[in-house]
């Protein structure tokens, strides 16, 4: 049969049938610039991305450096304030050295890519986000993704490992469930067998550890040697970007070897004097940490949730993705929006609702989400 005059994309149109038979078509929507209805989906988990100070920090750096970096950070895309940043996000949460990248996403594959590579082995816990999974792939290392949160599998790879280097990678903060991993241990693993760390803190700064400093700091380990740690702007700070932070020799080997640095355009000025901004508002304001936590333990138990919330977010577990996306729906339509995560973000049968809570939060918002939460929620569960 000749493939002569067929579209190459005609395929697409079976793909988007079979997803919207299983209840997986996505689709994007707009939102206002101020937003009438209640957010509960967003990672703005400090409340600062309308903050008055981290604006006025964007659009300080928007006058002082242009619209664009203008190039590559080696090339011409570097500036005082992107060095400056680096400096002040890495003294503040207890690193040695900071690097910053476009966005969380790059900073992850640039910092396993570059710190495995051919010859070494990479360790991953089974629900990482998807870019450390694609930094996985990228790595052309041999990777063992072990279960979730299983630091004896962990140990059993590192030790039976040929490999000379290793790397053990993680969220701090698991984004789908919140859960937070077991630093601590793993760390232990990794010194006995002399394999580096990498952490995700993108969940865990703002909100855990003191002042919101992460949950490397909390459990003891902020600067420790064997550690790197990469994390987003795009969270927490109420901006955009993301950076590796480690010991020196990690941020100088980097600028050398990671292509998502070395090849991209440096990241915007605007986003980076917000980003500071919201670091010096963190600073000044220690209390937005504690505030995320009170608040979704709320959520947690408006929405029947059995455990404590260890972090900003509050996962609601409905099953079926139909279930769940018209839960979500319904919670739109009276004024409360929510996250809806489904396969293959999550796996079959544990479609939820993803709520985040978030430090400005008041009084009457809380309201509105216990109401409309817990009617949802009882028809939903039925």
């Amino acid at each position: 049969m000749t493939r002569a005059g067929l579209s190459p994309l005609a395929w697409l149109d079976d793909v988007e049938q079979q997803r919207r038979e299983a209840g997986l078509r996505r689709s994007l929507r707009t939102r206002a610039p101020v937003g009438t209805e209640l957010d509960l989906a967003s990672n703005d988990y400090l409340g600062l991305s309308q903050h008055p100070d981290v604006i006025d920090g964007g659009v300080a750096a928007l006058r002082t450096w242009g619209a664009g970096s203008t190039g590559s950070r080696l090339v011409t895309g570097n500036t005082e304030l992107h060095e400056g940043f680096e400096q002040a996000l890495a003294e503040f949460v207890g690193a040695g050295a900071g690097l910053v990248f476009s966005s969380g996403y790059t900073a992850n594959i640039g910092a396993v890519v570059s710190l495995s590579g051919a010859g070494s082995l990479v360790v991953s816990d089974a629900l990482t986000h998807a870019s450390l999974v694609d930094a996985c792939r990228l790595s052309r290392a041999r990777v063992v993704v072990t279960p979730h949160r299983d630091v004896a599998a962990v140990e059993a790879a590192l030790a039976g490992r040929d490999e000379e280097r290793a790397v053990v990678v993680t969220d701090s903060v698991f984004s789908a469930d919140g859960v937070l991993a077991p630093l601590r241990a793993l760390h232990d693993v990794c010194h006995r067998h002399g394999a580096l760390l990498i952490v995700d803190e993108a969940h865990g700064l703002g909100v855990r550890g003191s002042g919101g400093r992460g949950l490397l700091h909390e459990v003891g380990l902020a600067g420790a040697p064997d550690i790197v740690m990469t994390t987003t702007l795009s969270k927490a700070l109420g901006s955009q970007g993301g950076v590796v932070l480690g010991p020196a020799a990690v941020r100088d080997h980097l600028i050398d070897a990671a292509r998502p640095f070395i090849f991209d355009t440096g990241l915007a000025p605007a986003a980076v004097g917000a980003a500071w901004a919201a670091l010096e508002v963190l600073i000044a304001e220690p209390w937005r940490a504690g505030d995320v936590l009170r608040h979704a333990q709320t959520l947690a138990a408006v929405c029947g949730v059995p455990a404590q919330p260890d972090s900003a977010v509050v996962s609601v577990v409905l099953g079926e993705p139909d279930v769940a996306l018209a839960a979500a729906v319904a919670c739109l339509d009276r004024g409360v929006r929510v996250g809806c995560f489904r396969p293959p973000t999550v796996p079959a049968g544990t479609s939820r609702l993803r709520l985040t809570a978030r430090a400005s939060l008041s009084e009457d918002e809380m309201s509105l989400a216990r109401e409309v939460l817990t009617d949802v929620l009882s028809q939903a569960r039925r």
